[in-house]
């Protein structure tokens, strides 16, 4: 056998809100990658839900897709690793079918369900034994709205999995979880890393829905020979349990100490800072789950419409950098890079909230709405672009703030995610936290992330942390410079205070 039939490559699938993207790494080197897209459905306003058949049909054929393209041998790949959107209820009736669409972390359709797990078992015991509030996007009122709406199918459930854990499952054939993902759910004592008995009984879930919890460096099963098939996958690769997105993209950066910060800017933006011991925010505006690292947790932030917002602004309004790009055959998102830039930091004092879909971090709010401020007839579309940027970084300060006054380590930033590749958002960043922010090695980090866990799951690396040294490679910080921080300080004042003036007004529209 040659030497370049002798590697061992690695498979990582990230399941995320609008594609599956699957890529073929050898060490941290990325060969091949292959995205196949999904629809969202919104059958009604604030909803959101997608077709788990349609996860498990964009993955086979990214997978294929991926492998094809990465001229490796089926033999050379020795374990495949899935990271995934968190919270979305899968729910399996006795033969493994699908009963409904998966609802999804971003539907809001479930505040009365989650006030009544909130006035049930109160906010101080929530926080005993979740480490979390009870909100709409998590996993356990979704279930009690499907009790409460469609109480016929629900008397039909027998398993309840979390979306990566479906195509796991189709892989395999092994219902699982692991404590990265299940630790988003409302049904998780994260701090002991295993379901909580307390929050079924009280929610009336049946324990026997739950599946079984693994590390996420833990194997899952092997792909079996329908999935080998279907995929392109060798028969009897190890399948790694896996990780929530965060986590692996967390993993995918370095991420593992504290000190480490990861802020990523995705379709949502999160601010994610690893630690030895799980932390309970006194006032539940935080989260904490389960690290996909064995015997680490982290606390996090999450702004739910970071990179979703400037893709509104390119969608709705930047027809201009659209166009432009077209004729050039370059990035639109760049073309909209150099727009913000004519525009001064601070933006002329235009201010945005971006709650395009509601908030979580630090209001909790799904009411929350999107508001342009500062409007006069001297503003031009730089100021626009660059607000909602600003925006987007004000708001991922909220949370930097929170764990500050907690006293969560933060020593640097890894910056990942599609928002990481603009140099202009990363300096904001360090001049709004008052951190150095670097550009992760890997932009698809949480792809990243889950190959690691494969190679650990299948013994290619022995820890998590070989696997960070053999795979992670980020760029130079970029510092923080005080002259320009102080450029922000008006508009971040603002920022802070639109909130509040605002909040009784947003669930009128």
């Amino acid at each position: 056998m040659s030497a370049e039939k002798s590697r061992t490559l690695l498979v990582g699938l990230d399941l995320g809100t609008t594609g599956a993207k699957a890529g073929v790494f050898d060490g941290g080197r990325l060969l091949s990658a292959a995205t196949v897209e999904y629809p969202m459905s919104t059958p009604a306003p604030g909803w959101a839900e997608q077709s788990p058949e349609d996860w498990w049909g964009a993955s086979k054929q990214a997978l294929r897709q991926a492998l094809d393209r990465s001229g490796s041998e089926p033999e050379e790949v020795a374990g495949v690793g899935l990271s995934g959107q968190m919270h979305g209820a899968v729910l399996l009736d006795s033969d493994g079918r699908p009963l409904r669409p998966c609802i999804l972390w971003c539907d809001q359709r479930t505040s009365r369900q989650a006030d009544r797990i909130r006035d049930l078992l109160g906010e101080k015991r929530l926080s005993e034994l979740t480490c979390n509030p009870s909100l709409t996007g998590f996993t356990a009122p979704k279930l009690l709205w499907v009790r409460d709406n469609e109480p016929e199918l629900f008397d039909r459930v027998d398993t309840l999995l979390l979306p990566k854990d479906y195509i796991n499952f189709m892989l395999t054939g092994r219902r699982s979880t692991e404590v990265s993902d299940a630790s988003g759910t409302l049904l998780f004592d994260v701090s002991e890393r295993r379901w909580s008995e307390e929050m079924l009984s009280a929610l009336d879930i049946p324990r026997s829905w739950l599946p079984e919890v693994l590390d996420s460096v833990d194997r899952a099963g092997t792909v079996s020979r329908a999935a080998a098939e279907a995929t392109g996958l060798p028969e009897g690769a190890v399948v790694a349990a896996g990780g929530a997105d965060n986590a692996c993209g967390a993993l995918g950066m370095g991420v593992l100490r504290p000190g480490d910060v990861a802020v990523s800017v995705g379709s949502s933006g999160t601010v994610l800072a690893p630690l030895d011991s799980p932390l309970r925010d006194p006032e539940m505006r935080l989260h904490t789950f389960c690290h996909a690292a064995p015997g680490k947790w982290y606390v996090m932030g999450v702004v739910l419409s970071a990179g979703q917002a400037l893709r509104w602004f390119r969608d709705e309004l930047g027809e201009p950098e659209v166009s432009m790009a077209r004729e050039r055959g370059v990035d639109e998102y760049s073309l909209l890079d150099e727009t913000a830039s004519r525009a001064p930091a601070g933006s002329g004092g235009v201010v945005f909230l971006p709650y395009l879909a509601g908030e979580r971090t630090p209001h909790a709010d799904p009411f929350a709405r999107g508001v342009f401020f500062g409007l006069d007839l001297s503003k031009k579309r730089e100021h626009l672009v660059r607000s909602v940027m600003e925006g987007v970084v004000f708001a991922l300060d909220d949370s930097v703030r929170l764990m500050k006054g907690l006293s969560v380590p933060m020593e640097h930033v890894i910056s990942g995610g599609g928002g990481a590749r603009s140099d202009l958002w990363r300096s904001m960043q360090a001049d709004v936290f008052g951190l150095p922010v670097a550009r992760a090695g890997e932009p698809d980090a949480a792809m990243l992330g889950a190959s690691m866990l494969a190679g650990a799951a299948s013994g290619a690396y022995g820890s998590i942390d070989e696997a960070v040294s053999c795979c992670v490679s980020n760029g130079e910080p970029i510092d923080p410079d005080p002259d320009e921080a102080e450029k922000y300080r008006p508009s971040r004042e603002t920022f802070a205070r639109l909130y509040p003036a605002l909040k009784d007004i947003f669930p009128r529209t």
